[in-house]
């Protein structure tokens, strides 16, 4: 049905090692609490796996159906959002390939979130020529829904300046949008896209256990949202805080010092830190305890939600990827229908429009 709610479009690439809990207070937090307020679109980035996955298809697709078991685990409601399956929505390829034609190749390259990729991944100049490709992608996954908002990570927000220079430049190209007329007004001015604004979640980088780098997926320096509670304890105690001893100060920028803020209440919080400032003694193992404790609590019901979804199916009750499968049927009619009125609205500005064409 219509809505008068402004629109989200987010989402996530599906890789094996699932989600963490730097997406978790980075975006899927964030996503939770919209849900109500916002007309949520949430895209599962399938066709981008490919860009470092193409020989695996079969673990792309098991890949696929896992992210949409940790987004179900996790509290995200497909009967509030949209589930997107990017591979079933044939209008964001065709305006990928348009919006290829708006940005310089030099610009893609020197994206900084791109350029952290292929160094994370250790692709050197092996990479295929997709790879860079789906940074363009990315701004047709997001326009095609036009929406008003991109909860993202403070990592991703490059990618979101690309998308909002390409809703800029097509307004203006193909639309008659003045380069004088302010970015929020382009829309009411006869604009096809509204022109984004990336929303950073509470957390904008949640450095990972190595204390090095943001939690990521590759590092192996994250807590994933599925991990046992004996897992996420250990990997809690590995934190190497650096202390002389139980007296000295814990660094700001120390993985645990973070944790401490992030996952313990405030005023709990904020008295460790005084300890640790004070010169009071302080065990790290008993803190770790704590912040590991906390973590588990978050995590439980998550773990339970996912347990079902691995279910295999009973006689007159359908098994956790039956169930899932029909999540994604249902949110690529919705989205389907979105991404054609997107596409015939770009196609007519750039008199490309011809025949009428529906998607059975």
């Amino acid at each position: 049905m219509p809505t008068t709610k402004p629109r989200i479009l987010t989402g996530d690439t599906p890789t094996h090692t699932g989600l963490h809990l730097g997406h978790y207070v980075g975006s899927l937090e964030n996503r939770l609490r919209l849900q109500d307020e916002y007309d949520c679109y949430f895209l599962i980035a399938n066709v981008h796996a490919f860009t470092t996955l193409a020989e695996k298809p079969a673990d792309i697709r098991a890949n696929t159906l896992g992210i949409v078991k940790d987004w179900l685990a996790v509290g995200l409601d497909p009967q509030r959002s949209t589930f997107v399956l990017q591979s079933e929505i044939p209008a964001i390829a065709e305006l990928t390939f348009l919006f290829a034609m708006l940005i310089p190749f030099n610009k893609v390259m020197r994206n900084p979130t791109l350029k952290t990729e292929i160094e994370s991944k250790g692709l050197g100049d092996t990479y295929p020529f997709g790879f860079p490709m789906y940074a363009v992608g990315q701004c047709a996954d997001i326009l095609t829904f036009r929406p008003d908002l991109v909860p993202v990570g403070e990592d991703q927000e490059a990618h979101i300046e690309m998308c909002r220079d390409v809703a800029l430049k097509f307004n203006q190209l193909y639309c008659g949008v003045g380069n004088r007329v302010p970015a929020e007004e382009h829309h009411k001015q006869g604009g096809v896209f509204p022109i984004p604004r990336a929303k950073v979640g509470r957390v904008g980088r949640l450095v990972g256990l190595d204390g090095k780098n943001k939690m990521s997926k590759s590092l192996g320096n994250a807590i994933f949202l599925y991990d046992s509670e004996k897992d996420v304890q250990k990997k809690i105690n590995k934190i190497v805080t650096g202390r002389a001893t139980a007296t000295s100060p814990l660094a700001d920028d120390n993985p645990l010092a973070q944790y401490i803020d992030v996952f313990l209440p405030r005023e709990r919080a904020e008295q460790i830190k005084a300890d640790y400032a004070s010169g009071k003694e302080v065990m790290d193992g008993h803190i770790k305890a704590e912040v590991g404790a906390a973590i588990n609590t978050l995590l439980a019901p998550m773990r339970e939600r996912r347990a079902r979804l691995e279910e295999p199916p009973q006689p007159g009750k359908p098994g956790g990827e039956e169930m899932v499968l029909g999540v994604i049927r249902e949110g690529i009619k919705k989205a389907n229908a979105q991404a054609e009125e997107t596409l015939a609205l770009a196609k007519k500005a750039m008199g490309l429009e011809f025949v009428n064409r529906t998607l059975h």
